[in-house]
């Protein structure tokens, strides 16, 4: 079944153990050293894309939860260590649709999170025992949607690493842009974030196409979406796994990520 989703000819995730394994193993964990991340073009195949879209574009258009927010880089606006107009908490705005794992039961994406070899393969690439899928049919797999204007903006994550996957790209914009380190766990480096603001850090463009696996590590990575131009809008998967099994949001969070706390009702 999972063949029929993903190209597991390219990429062996489910053959631990083989050498196939281990070279695709160590070429991730080479980039994820390198650059701070790492692609896998065409990971799902493209009939699988087209079932996932005809399938979540009508949860979108009708189900979706807008989710705005004005913020700081931190997300945090209770940042203790700077004044309030510092140039590192210079705020923006990110504008989302989402819709969530337990909308599109049995879609390509959630059947893809479910699956223990795609867990099991992040965890050897990112040097951990196990990882584990949320307790949270809610939080753990979520579609995102950017329409025109729309962007999701500069940050670092909370999470040390985060898995996405590439849906449908815009007709422009809508580009991953990313500054690798950016701050450190010694370093918050208030003096970089602000620069950055400034336009005077050099940026990536990560570029992707439909059906790309992306992982990063954006805990210290700054990172953003562009904002999408024109009528085609940026859909992406975001796949969220934990090191201890049982991880779930809480109610707050799953209220202000998704506008509720309770089990999709259609």
């Amino acid at each position: 079944m999972m063949r029929q989703l993903i190209d597991l000819d390219r990429y062996p995730i489910d053959q631990p153990g083989t050498a196939a394994f281990d070279a695709l193993v160590a070429q991730c964990q080479a980039a994820l050293d390198g650059e701070g991340l790492f692609n896998l073009p065409g990971f799902m195949r493209a009939d699988a894309i087209s079932d996932m879209l005809a399938q979540v574009k009508p949860m979108i258009a009708k189900h979706a939860f807008t989710h705005q927010r004005d913020h700081n880089v931190f997300f945090d606006d209770d940042f203790k260590d700077l004044p309030p107009n510092h140039p590192a908490l210079r705020r923006y705005k990110t504008t989302n649709h989402t819709i969530c794992a337990d909308q599109i039961e049995g879609s390509p994406v959630v059947q893809l999170y479910d699956w223990p070899p795609l867990a099991a393969f992040l965890a050897a690439v990112m040097d951990k025992p196990a990882l584990y899928p949320m307790d949270d049919r809610i939080a753990c797999a979520n579609v995102m949607t950017y329409y025109d204007g729309e962007a999701l903006n500069w940050h670092f994550d909370r999470s040390e690493f985060t898995t996405t996957l590439l849906l449908q790209a815009p007709h422009a914009g809508g580009e991953f842009e990313y500054v690798k380190d950016l701050r450190s766990p010694g370093n918050p480096n208030f003096e970089g974030i602000a620069a950055l603001w400034d336009g005077k850090i050099d940026t990536k463009i990560c570029p992707q196409s439909p059906g790309t696996l992306n992982v990063f590590k954006g805990v210290n990575t700054a990172h953003r979406v562009t904002p999408v131009q024109g009528k085609t809008p940026r859909i992406n998967a975001v796949l969220t796994y934990y090191e201890n099994p049982g991880a779930r949001f809480t109610r707050t969070e799953r209220l202000g990520f998704y506008g509720r706390d309770t089990e999709w009702q259609p």
